[in-house]
């Protein structure tokens, strides 16, 4: 009689994928191609006054003081918006946000993947123009006042 604790082996064979034809992409050398990258984010989408788009490159304490004087200004959200390694820093920025606020503000994230599309142009005669689509991860933050800074005001 066998143990309980003994388990049988069974072989389970599953079918192989090896009839599915797979598209192998060429490997495209720099040294062949001018790498001309779109714009990411929607062009035919009306951008707003309160839209920030964050990057790497900018520096953080700047973007901080536009949100900041955004809010100041009366407005009642900020949307800030994050895409591939600025995911991060956007987030990062609407934490530092919220802090400088004492918690008077609230944050709605919203997390996407947009399509990318990269240009490849041939530097010489031989090689052909090419085009590849990528994804990338964003995050959207919604920035908001929980309450009107009008409620706040001592009223006589």
């Amino acid at each position: 009689m066998a143990d309980i604790h003994e388990r049988p082996k069974v072989k389970v064979n599953f079918p192989r994928k090896g009839n599915n034809p797979t598209v192998k992409r060429k490997k495209l050398l720099s040294s062949d191609y001018i790498i001309k990258k779109r714009q990411p984010f929607d062009t035919k989408k009306k951008r707003k006054n309160n839209d920030i788009y964050i990057t790497n490159s900018t520096n953080f304490k700047a973007q901080l003081k536009r949100c900041e004087k955004h809010l100041n200004n009366g407005t009642s959200e900020v949307i800030i918006h994050g895409l591939g390694a600025a995911v991060q820093r956007a987030c990062s920025l609407a934490l530092q946000l919220k802090k400088n606020h004492y918690d008077s503000i609230e944050l709605e994230v919203k997390t996407s993947t947009i399509s990318l599309i990269d240009d490849f142009e041939p530097v010489n005669d031989n090689a052909d123009y090419e085009i590849i689509n990528r994804k990338n991860s964003a995050v959207h933050i919604r920035v908001f006042r929980k309450f009107s800074l009008r409620t706040l005001k001592y009223q006589e």
